[in-house]
């Protein structure tokens, strides 16, 4: 069992005064199986003359505040106090096949199995996924293969891809971040029928002797979760 804080920090430099800010934060971890979410708040300066806290169709807490002072500085800080529980994956494992969402057994999973516009589902990318579901494997197993092959099919390069890039294109060049990773096994995963989406967080280091802990946008990273 581990205790991490968790603080997130988000400014906003305007070049002239604003004189009303409307914002949306989502920055209250969830709770679920393995983690405890111990303490939080959302902290947002100059003070909002409205906030209210409420819940999205998907179960997360969202904070909504107005500002109504003049300001040149919006900052929004997020701290919380998690208590995570690591478990490993358990012991039996369905059939990629029933894993599948439905109308019956997920409804709003149904969702992320859609391609997007322009879409990303190729018939290349299906293909390549394809190998890695045969009929009947457990779910686990055929995740992992599909992302051992990732990583030893395409190779990591800095700068070597934007935020534009296509799926396509990355996976005609074989190169790529993890941002375009996660987007092509995400692609991988939906063309299987799979519930899959974007995950963007930071990394918890464990940096060397006497060197300092990554912190921010030094430890951020993306993950296709599935």
């Amino acid at each position: 069992m581990r205790r991490h804080r968790v603080l997130h920090r988000t400014v906003y430099e305007y070049s002239g005064v604003v004189s009303s800010s409307y914002g949306r934060a989502y920055l209250t971890p969830r709770e679920f199986p393995g983690q405890r979410l111990l303490a939080h708040d959302t902290r947002v300066d100059p003070m909002p003359s409205d906030r209210s806290v409420g819940t999205d169709v998907y179960g997360n807490t969202t904070l909504y505040f107005h500002v109504t002072a003049g300001h040149r500085r919006l900052e929004v800080t997020g701290e919380s106090l998690v208590e995570v529980t690591p478990s490993g994956p358990s012991a039996v494992q369905p059939a990629w096949e029933q894993a599948r969402p439905s109308a019956g057994n997920g409804p709003l999973a149904v969702e992320f199995t859609l391609d997007l516009t322009p879409p990303e589902i190729t018939p290349e990318v299906a293909a390549y996924a394809a190998q890695s579901f045969p009929p009947g494997r457990p779910l686990l197993d055929a995740v992992r293969e599909l992302t051992t092959r990732i990583h030893t099919d395409f190779a990591y390069e800095s700068g070597s891809t934007t935020v534009s890039t296509s799926v396509a294109d990355v996976f005609a060049e074989r190169r790529g971040v993890c941002q375009d990773f996660a987007r092509l096994g995400i692609a991988c995963l939906r063309s299987q029928g799979l519930a899959a989406r974007y995950v963007s967080g930071y990394l918890a280091t464990d940096p060397p002797p006497g060197k300092e802990r990554m912190v921010g946008a030094d430890a951020t990273h993306a993950w296709a979760d599935v």
